[in-house]
């Protein structure tokens, strides 16, 4: 490298020609860029050695642990929580200059139609609430909303991939899978990432495993899917005929041979997750069944949830499991309400009264109990509860169905715990909730918020893939700073 003492005290002894004095300063210069590229690769080989240690947050959080309760299917704004006395006053009234194709079904395009449902203030804040959640409404001054959150698909794909990967199309790592990459997981037992689905037959949110999918990021990172059906998890059962010790020497060989790979192949992240994938399940032998094990709550935590409710049995369960899991360090969960489409979820175009009125009978007590189930075990404060779906919809009517269709330009979303700002409300679609218009949140602020919830910076959370660095929000978000605590 140049050397600078020697330069000054005697610049033509040193260095003989201009040529001389280049070559040895750009060679100093290729040595600094070629420590950095070694300090990088040391640090990537750090994390490939234990992907899902934890990890320190950027900055310090209140929240370690994120449930979030997506309403698969696309639940009325309007119906819900985002009350419009001036939807009602003009019920049966066209809707001037409205783009038929704003929805799905361009033929259906009918008038405004009031909600069926009755709201009445709550809490201490005085949030109007729709009589479908006399539950949830006993905690609206937990919760923060918004009311003003947009997305730019009005197909179930697409916008699944929106809400949940930041990107309207496949193939990108979603929210939890960020958030366990930057973070790690807390439990080694356990799958730091688990993703709950309907249990009832009616099929899986569309998109299907890529809504929780790790994209390219390695895939160590990609949620944990329990079955709906039998065992949640599959081989947790040991063979009758291989002991532990046997088993031991079987994942100790598997590692050897799956090392020797990752010798040839350096810093190819697929090999170690190939190895950790093997240990995991052999901890987790042990250790799932007992966080899946719903016989070690009391009596009055099961009735709470409402497991003993025929309606809400299922997804009271999966609320108790998301919780006990939590308990247990598992960094992300993600429950699913409904299944594939139209009446199988919440996806309101035949009889919004008749479907909503179903599936907030399914989830309005479990939820409402794991918020006070949270608060009481003093969880709720290092636990972020979000509840939402990939869309919105119409307050106009679909025309011969008595339902609403989708809509992207106005959602509401809450979260509660984690360092939110209870009994908030931020933002505001319009008059009849056709369109978020105060204080618009896209999809990439909600993200964003999500993550600093978390203590992490959405700008600083990347990952180089295919020459270039790529994070959850890309190349837009802002932290919506009202909702914080």
């Amino acid at each position: 490298m140049l050397d600078l003492p020697r330069w000054f005290a005697s610049p033509k002894a040193a260095y003989p020609s201009r040529r001389a004095f280049l070559s040895r300063a750009g060679g100093g210069f290729g040595v600094l860029a070629l420590a950095d590229l070694l300090r990088a690769e040391e640090k990537s080989t750090a994390r490939a050695e234990d992907p899902l240690a934890a990890k320190k947050p950027h900055f310090e959080a209140k929240a370690k642990s994120v449930i979030w309760l997506f309403m698969n299917g696309g639940p009325s704004q309007v119906d819900t929580w985002d009350y419009k006395p001036e939807l009602e006053k003009r019920d049966g009234q066209e809707l001037k200059g409205f783009d038929p194709s704003t929805g799905f079904f361009t033929g259906q395009v009918g008038p405004l139609m009031k909600s069926p449902f009755k709201f009445a203030k709550h809490g201490q804040c005085g949030k109007m609430v729709s009589d479908l959640f006399p539950h949830m409404a006993k905690h609206v001054d937990k919760m923060a909303f918004v009311h003003s959150l947009w997305s730019d698909s009005n197909n179930h794909s697409p916008a699944l991939f929106k809400m949940n990967t930041g990107m309207a199309r496949m193939g990108f790592p979603c929210v939890g899978s960020w958030v366990t990459y930057g973070m790690g997981s807390e439990s080694r037992n356990l799958p730091a990432f688990c993703v709950m689905y309907d249990t009832l037959g009616r099929g899986i949110p569309k998109g299907h495993s890529l809504n929780w999918g790790a994209g390219f990021l390695p895939t160590v990172y990609q949620g944990t899917a329990f079955k709906p059906q039998g065992d949640p998890i599959d081989n947790l059962t040991r063979p009758t005929d291989i002991t532990p010790e046997r088993q031991r020497g079987q994942l100790d060989l598997l590692a050897k041979l799956n090392q020797k790979g990752a010798d040839k192949h350096p810093g190819e992240a697929d090999w170690t997750a190939r190895v950790e994938s093997y240990e995991l399940a052999y901890r987790m032998q042990m250790a799932a069944p007992d966080a899946l094990d719903l016989s070690k709550e009391t009596e009055e935590t099961k009735k709470l949830y409402g497991i003993d409710n025929p309606k809400a049995t299922h997804f009271a369960k999966q609320c108790l499991i998301a919780r006990r899991l939590v308990e247990k360090g598992v960094r992300f969960v993600q429950i699913y309400s409904g299944g594939m489409e139209n009446d199988l979820s919440w996806d309101g175009h035949n009889d919004i009264a008749k479907n909503h009125g179903g599936f907030a009978k399914e989830t309005d007590q479990p939820i409402a109990a794991l918020l006070e189930d949270l608060a009481r075990k003093g969880l709720l404060d290092s636990t972020l509860v979000i509840w939402g779906g990939e869309f919105g919809r119409l307050p106009i009517v679909q025309k011969g169905n008595n339902g609403r269709d989708h809509n992207p330009h106005a959602i509401t979303y809450w979260m509660a715990g984690g360092g939110v700002k209870g009994g908030t409300s931020y933002g505001a679609s319009d008059e009849i909730g056709f369109k978020a218009a105060e204080n618009r949140v896209s999809v990439n602020d909600f993200h964003a918020t999500v993550l600093h919830l978390m203590g992490l910076d959405h700008k600083k959370l990347t990952y180089r893939y295919n020459g270039r660095d790529f994070r959850l929000t890309d190349v837009a978000g802002t932290v919506v700073k009202d909702i914080l605590a």
